[in-house]
């Protein structure tokens, strides 16, 4: 999978998000959209990683104090 192909699988659940409103006007679609992704991508990558939060910060491309931040939001252990 590349870049692309999640903007592909991004946008196909967005159209299905707007479907699903049936008229019904959005709210908080950002903050609702971050929390869907960036969840499970830090779940994956931490996983990935052997639970390391230095080399999953690495990977991620954050700093390791932002992704113990992130871990702690999302009660992620």
């Amino acid at each position: 999978m590349n870049k692309c192909d999640l903007a592909i699988s991004v946008k196909a659940s967005l159209d299905q998000y707007f479907k699903d409103l049936d008229g019904e006007p959005p709210h908080a679609l950002y903050d609702m959209v971050l929390s869907c992704i960036e969840k499970p991508l830090l779940e994956y990558t931490l996983q990935y990683a052997g639970g390391n939060q230095s080399k999953a910060a690495e990977i991620l491309g954050l700093n390791r104090n932002t992704l113990r931040k992130k871990v702690q939001q999302y009660n992620i252990s």
